[in-house]
C-alpha cells in the first residue's frame, strides 16, 4: 500500500483535479473537479487521499483491486471498464481505481475515527517502537499464529506474503498457538520485511490488468515460500506446500515448509 499511496501522490499532486469520477453508489452525486490533492498516505491496506477542502477519500484494495496510473493524454485510449470503481485525473496524469473493494469520502479529521479499530501500521516509519502493546495482546489470544497475523485489528497492514515469509524465517508453524510465539520479533520481522519490499525498485508489482501481486524476487526481498507451492524449500530442499488459516469466510491461504516450520 505504501508504493500505491506513493503513486497516487506522485500523479496527483500536479494541479486541480479536471475529473473526477467516482462510480460508488453512495458517491455517485460527489463533484470533486477542481479539488487538489494534498497527498495519499497509507495506513494498514487503507488509502487516504486527502483533499485541500478538507475531506479525504477513502480507498481499499482488498484482494483484487488497484490503482492504475496512465498520462491524461494516453487516458482515453483505455476507456476505463466495467471494473472501473473510480477516475481521478489532472490536466497530466489520470488515477484509475479498479476493482476497489471499499470506498467513501470522509472529513480527514474523522480519519483517526475511521481506523480506530486497527492494530498498529507495520509500515509506519516508528512502527518498531509502537508494537509493544500488539505483541502483549497476542500473547493471551489463543488463535494459531497465522491467522492471528492477519487480523488487521492486531497488526496493520500485513498480508499473506508477509505473513508466510515473516513465519517462514522464524520456522513457525502457521498454525502454532500465539501464546507459543515471541510476539515482538514476529511482528518486527513482518514490519523489516515489508517496508524493505516497499522501498525496493520494483517489488511488490501489482499487474495493472490484473491486480494480482505478483511476487518477484529482488534484492531487497528474497521470497522463500509465498506461492512457491511444490518447489523445493530453500533451506532444507522439502517442497513446499500451501494451507488455509482462519475460518471461513474470511480463511486465507498460507504457504510453509512442513520441515522447517513443522508442528
Amino acid at each position: 500500500m505504501a508504493r500505491t499511496a506513493r503513486r497516487l501522490t506522485r500523479a496527483l499532486a500536479g494541479g486541480p483535479l479536471v475529473r473526477a469520477d467516482l462510480r460508488w453508489p453512495s458517491l455517485g452525486d460527489v463533484d470533486l473537479r477542481g479539488r487538489r490533492s494534498l497527498g495519499t498516505a497509507s495506513y494498514g491496506k487503507h488509502l487516504l487521499t486527502r483533499l485541500d477542502d478538507g475531506s479525504t477519500l477513502h480507498s481499499h484494495l482488498r484482494m483484487e483491486g488497484s490503482w492504475v496510473v496512465d498520462p491524461t493524454a494516453q487516458a482515453a485510449q483505455r476507456r476505463g471498464g466495467d471494473d472501473v470503481r473510480a477516475v481521478l485525473a489532472t490536466s497530466t496524469w489520470t488515477a484509475w481505481g479498479k476493482r476497489l473493494g471499499m470506498m467513501d469520502l470522509i472529513r480527514t479529521r474523522d480519519e483517526p475515527r475511521l481506523l480506530g479499530h486497527l492494530g498498529p501500521d507495520l509500515m509506519a516509519p516508528d512502527a518498531e517502537d509502537t508494537l509493544a502493546g500488539a505483541a502483549e495482546r497476542m500473547t493471551r489470544d489463543r488463535r494459531g499464529i497465522g491467522e492471528v497475523l492477519l487480523d488487521q485489528t492486531v497488526a496493520a497492514g500485513i498480508g499473506t506474503i508477509w505473513t508466510s515469509e515473516t513465519l517462514f524465517r522464524h520456522g513457525i508453524s502457521p498454525w502454532r498457538t500465539t501464546s507459543e510465539v515471541d510476539g515482538a520479533a514476529v511482528l518486527t520481522t513482518a514490519s523489516r520485511l515489508m517496508r524493505a519490499a516497499a522501498a525496493a525498485p520494483s517489488f511488490p508489482a501489482r499487474e495493472q490488468d490484473s491486480g494480482r501481486q505478483d511476487p518477484v524476487v529482488t534484492n531487497a526481498v528474497r521470497l522463500g515460500v509465498y506461492d512457491r507451492e511444490h518447489q523445493p524449500c530453500p533451506r532444507c530442499g522439502t517442497p513446499v506446500r500451501r494451507g488455509m488459516v482462519g475460518q471461513a469466510p474470511t480463511a486465507r491461504r498460507i504457504f510453509y515448509c512442513p520441515t522447517c516450520q513443522g508442528r
